[in-house]
């Protein structure tokens, strides 16, 4: 696995749960989160990508609280790397974003999905390409990578009514 397009970096990929992880159980009728996703991906694709894997929580982003969202900025500011890849729930994303928003010398990029990765239709595998070409290609700075496009930090909402996100500002 290298990374060895524009940046010549090691990414860091946090994961804390979400749709994106979800696992459906038949028998019981409901979702699990079970584990990342992020790596099967890579290898399905056939990416190129050199990273680190950190699972920091299996959440649904309704259920994380704000010592979550600390836990996630002091990873953030405490890795030497400089591009951060979060896989998150997309009910708290932006909230998660902004709480991140101030962080210097990082581009981090956040990504989930409406309809877990392992279904067979799914914006999991797009959007998780989108969001490692946001980490190559955007300055510093904290942004979303969801339905194709790269929001920034706080101009960003999820429209539930649409099932998608879009610029707020």
């Amino acid at each position: 696995m290298s990374f060895n397009l524009l940046t010549q970096q090691t990414m860091l990929i946090l994961t804390t749960g979400g749709t994106i992880d979800k696992i459906y159980f038949d028998a019981s009728s409901k979702f699990e989160i079970g584990d990342p996703i992020v790596p099967h991906i890579f290898e399905d694709v056939g990416a190129d990508v050199d990273y680190e894997l950190n699972s920091l929580f299996r959440k649904d982003s309704l259920e994380m609280t704000a010592e979550d969202r600390e836990e996630i900025r002091e990873v953030c500011t405490g890795t030497p790397h400089r591009q951060i890849l979060i896989t998150h729930g997309t009910d708290t994303m932006t909230d998660t974003a902004e709480a991140l928003a101030d962080i210097p010398g990082k581009v981090i990029v956040l990504t989930g999905a409406m309809a877990p990765a392992r279904f067979r239709v799914t914006d999991a595998i797009f959007n998780i390409g989108t969001a490692v070409g946001a980490l190559q290609s955007k300055k510093e700075g904290v942004y979303l990578a969801m339905n194709g496009q790269i929001f920034n930090a706080g101009e960003v909402r999820k429209n539930r009514d649409a099932g998608k996100f879009e610029a707020s500002k």
